[in-house]
């Protein structure tokens, strides 16, 4: 390898940073107080060439960073003596794969230490030429220019050196050593044939052009000793940088969809409550009409209680409740937080008309509704605590819309996934609700069974949950009889 003999030695680790430009931590939407690191593998180090996507994986990404190359053995290194330990930078390209991300729970070690994962080159630059402040990182994805970031001020959240001396504080830093230290925006999803380059300047100097081209390559994944890769839309939408880079709409895809209503709450609650979330059932709320199944992604408003003259400011003309209707679309569910105060009504038919007509997926409310029997006739899926025929302006006053809310002593914020029954409404996170409806649907498959083996005459004991020789049964027939397939999570 090439790179390695222009290395001071063979490199001992490869430590990157999480999230150090501005411009990514804005991206993200969360901006770190302090820098936080992974490793990655010394095997990923490549030269210019290509890169494999592996067979079966969609969510191969790029992140051009700068590299410093460690010179000298430091141990708790002076944050104003830090650089001296930098003999080199040069362009490094962080490739990862997003379908491994969540299996990796935060390490990264198969979505980013795949052989030939971290390019690194081609030329190195004279630390002593350069500052550590005037280096400029630029990528190109086929010719076109899909990223550009500087070490100025601005642009870093931290300054280089403050990696060098941290890192210092926990580990020797060996000479060969590697610290890629984050990327700015522009990081996105790659496909074979696509051709990345990046370049590293300041000072008239140059890394010259690390250049990897993406090629298809076998899978050869192996679910009987370990993960196989998975994807879901959180794992899209980080990969490609937003949800509208990902092709994603606000909404659920509908596979997505049909697996959360052909799944029961009360098995979405249970999954829930093992990744240790209790506070997500909104209390006090029930179908209109029994039987109704709603499924879409929350909208909010809330409401205050009533003071008059917050009335007359907020209550009247096209108030924050209207706007929220009117602003509807099509599969979100409008959840209202109304104090869990039933002596008013928060909406009535004109509002639910509005609601249907432009294609929700339903409302929440922990109040009361009027015009109740008219609302019911509407066919919007509305969940409340019931009938009041009061108006609006006895017990609330419309506030705000579009922020987290408390409804039925749940909290619930802007995107989350809202599931009703006839067992009452439940909030699942939108990253998790993926891994929570098909942990749900694999168990109420494996309920089904267990019932009609209860129905039979057999005791629970031992069969619920099946346990010893019940096990095995249980493994043969669903040998014989899969858990349901509703077809792949990709957003359609």
């Amino acid at each position: 390898m090439e790179i390695l003999s222009k290395l001071p030695a063979t490199p001992g680790k490869i430590i990157a940073v999480h999230v150090a430009f501005e411009s990514r931590a804005a991206q993200r939407g969360r901006r770190p107080k302090q820098p936080s690191y992974f490793m990655k593998a010394t095997s990923s180090l490549a030269d210019s060439g290509q890169v494999v996507r592996p067979a079966g994986c969609e969510l191969l990404a790029f992140e051009g960073e700068i590299a410093l190359i460690i010179g000298r053995e430091g141990k708790n290194i002076p944050l104003d003596q830090a650089w001296d330990y930098v003999t080199a930078v040069t362009a490094s390209n962080d490739l990862g794969i997003y379908d491994y991300r969540a299996q990796d729970k935060g390490s990264n070690t198969r979505s980013k230490s795949r052989d030939g994962y971290t390019p690194v080159g081609p030329e190195l630059i004279d630390a002593r030429e350069v500052a550590p402040d005037q280096l400029r990182i630029r990528t190109w994805v086929n010719g076109e220019l899909a990223q550009e970031g500087t070490t100025s001020e601005e642009d870093l959240i931290f300054p280089l050196p403050q990696f060098v001396a941290d890192l210092s504080q926990h580990m020797t830093l060996y000479p060969g050593d590697i610290i890629l230290t984050g990327t700015p925006a522009g990081s996105t999803v790659v496909q074979p044939g696509d051709v990345m380059e990046i370049e590293v300047d300041g000072n008239g100097q140059s890394s010259g052009k690390l250049r990897t081209e993406v090629v298809e390559g076998p899978g050869d994944f192996d679910e009987s000793v370990g993960m196989l890769p998975k994807v879901d839309d959180k794992q899209r939408e980080d990969a490609y940088g937003s949800r509208e880079a990902a092709g994603l709409s606000d909404g659920l895809s509908e596979s997505l969809k049909a697996k959360l209503e052909a799944t029961p709450t009360a098995g979405l609650s249970a999954q829930l409550r093992s990744r240790g979330l209790n506070q997500v059932v909104i209390e006090g709320v029930y179908p209109q009409t029994p039987g109704t199944k709603m499924v879409g992604v929350a909208k909010t408003l809330r409401f205050v209680p009533g003071r008059e003259d917050l009335f007359k400011s907020h209550g009247g003309g096209y108030n924050t409740q209207k706007r929220a209707f009117d602003a509807l679309k099509p599969g979100e569910v409008l959840v209202i937080e109304a104090r869990q105060e039933p002596g008013s009504g928060t909406l009535g038919d004109v509002l639910a008309i509005r609601a249907k007509d432009l294609g929700a997926a339903g409302i929440v409310t922990d109040g009361g509704v009027r015009d109740y029997a008219a609302v019911q006739e509407v066919g919007l899926p509305v969940f409340t605590q019931g009938a009041h025929p009061a108006v609006l302006g006895r017990k609330h006053v419309p506030w705000d819309m579009d922020l987290p809310i408390a409804c039925g002593n749940a909290t619930v914020v802007p995107g989350d996934v809202i599931v009703g029954d006839d067992d009452g409404v439940i909030v699942i996170p939108r990253d998790i609700v993926e891994e929570v409806v098909d942990a749900a649907i694999k168990k109420e498959h494996q309920d089904e069974w267990v019932a009609e083996r209860v129905a039979e005459g057999n005791p629970v004991g031992g069969l619920f949950p099946p346990t010893g020789e019940w096990k095995q049964q249980w493994e043969e027939y669903l040998k014989q009889n899969p858990v349901p397939d509703y077809g792949s999570s990709r957003a359609e």
